[in-house]
């Protein structure tokens, strides 16, 4: 009998970090890899946020705290999300937790029952389903059109929606397409769920500073106050102010809701961080200038990579209004052989080949739900992006 519980054989890793981790193996055995295929900043987390972690240790600050986090920090997280969407949460409806992740894992676990059903639009960050099929409910994968920009349409939504229902998951701007919501996309799919009042919400805004153009992006209690109460709003420090290491996400909801997710986390990790708690609150309420620059040059890393893309035989890419994603399609690259004559029959074949034989490691659409397309992420330098799409171009050159 197998030590594994029955659960796992339900959830596999996740394939960003299984591309990651042999991109990193790759160049270890001293191959030149460039990597696109981790959802990370390369900026380095500003100074004054540093600083206010290394004064925190310095004053002893690294005992135990309130389980959903310092009183100060929730409060900051509350006035932030009344600063950047209007939203009115109270310091007791907030709970901080070790990333988004957690978050995202504890309303899951705290509410869903065997069978429940959560609706997720593809292309969708890999990790929503089986954090859902861990907790005992259904994913139901609604796959997203790219003729409407690979937004969920409310014919879409409404279709989907069972007397199961009990999630609707929506993260904008979105991993992996990069495409973002506004306040007049999202008025369409607020009518449907306010017909559909067994239906709670689940927005992950974590990309919602990293926007481009002027876009402005919205969440959904920002449109219709009325979901607030099934309503769970999602963000956290690590895309916006380079602090993925740090760990800390966090959530506003109901009361019922931030009281179950934290009885949830007290018997799992407990605290986060104290030390990240510190230079949390010092990213939320010190200077936010910092945001602009690095979206400045996202901004242009973005330009460049989706010109790029698109000179690829082969390759159709659109221009994505946040995150740090674009979601080129490949689809006229498959049924073919690679330029080292690998037969490419899946977007998987096509990621494992452009690794091997020309160093770039991107992700397979099939990971976020939407085969045929491929993942990169241009959160890194701009002459490694240039280098990378150069070799990209070379690979769709050489494929027949």
């Amino acid at each position: 009998m197998s030590i594994v519980a029955d659960r796992m054989t339900r959830i596999s890793p996740s394939q960003t970090i299984v591309i990651s981790t042999r991109a990193r193996a790759l160049k270890a055995e001293g191959r030149d890899i460039i990597s696109l295929s981790a959802g990370e900043p390369d900026f380095r987390t500003p100074q004054n946020i540093a600083r206010a972690a290394i004064t925190a240790i310095e004053a002893g600050q690294t005992r135990y705290t309130d389980v959903a986090g310092t009183p100060e920090l929730r409060r900051a997280v509350a006035e932030r999300f009344r600063l950047d969407s209007g939203l009115d949460y109270k310091p007791e409806e907030i709970i901080v937790s070790t990333g988004g992740k957690q978050v995202i894992y504890n309303a899951m676990l705290a509410t869903l029952n065997p069978g429940d059903e959560a609706i997720i639009p593809a292309p969708c960050w890999v990790s929503y389903p089986d954090i859902v099929t861990l907790a005992e409910g259904v994913p139901v994968i609604v796959p997203c059109r790219r003729e409407n920009g690979f937004r969920l349409t409310a014919e879409e939504l409404e279709a989907a929606i069972t007397p199961r229902t009990k999630w609707f998951f929506l993260n904008s701007p979105c991993n992996p397409t990069g495409v973002a919501y506004s306040a007049e996309d999202l008025r369409p799919l607020c009518d449907v769920l306010l017909r559909h009042p067994h239906v709670w919400v689940f927005t992950d805004d974590i990309y919602a500073k990293l926007v481009y153009d002027g876009f402005r992006p919205a969440t959904f209690v920002e449109v219709e106050p009325r979901l607030r109460e099934r309503t769970v709003t999602m963000n956290g420090v690590s895309k916006a102010y380079a602090m993925t290491g740090w760990r800390i996400g966090y959530s506003g909801a109901p009361v019922a809701v931030t009281k179950a997710m934290n009885t949830l986390q007290g018997q799992s990790t407990s605290n986060p961080c104290s030390i990240a708690q510190a230079a949390a609150l010092e990213a939320l309420t010190g200077p936010q200038d910092f945001i602009g620059e690095m979206v400045s040059v996202y901004q242009a890393r973005r330009d460049l990579v989706v010109s790029m893309l698109n000179q690829a035989r082969g390759l159709q890419c659109d221009t994505p209004q946040g995150a740090f994603y674009v979601f080129p399609n490949i689809e006229a690259c498959l049924g073919k052989t690679s330029p080292g004559g690998r037969l490419m029959a899946t977007d998987e074949d096509f990621v494992a080949a452009l690794l091997e034989e020309e160093g770039v490691a991107a992700v397979h659409g099939s990971a976020f739900m939407y085969p045929g397309y491929l993942r990169i992420s241009y959160a890194t330098d701009t002459e490694s992006l240039r280098e990378a799409c150069t070799r990209i171009q070379r690979f769709c050159a050489g494929v027949n």
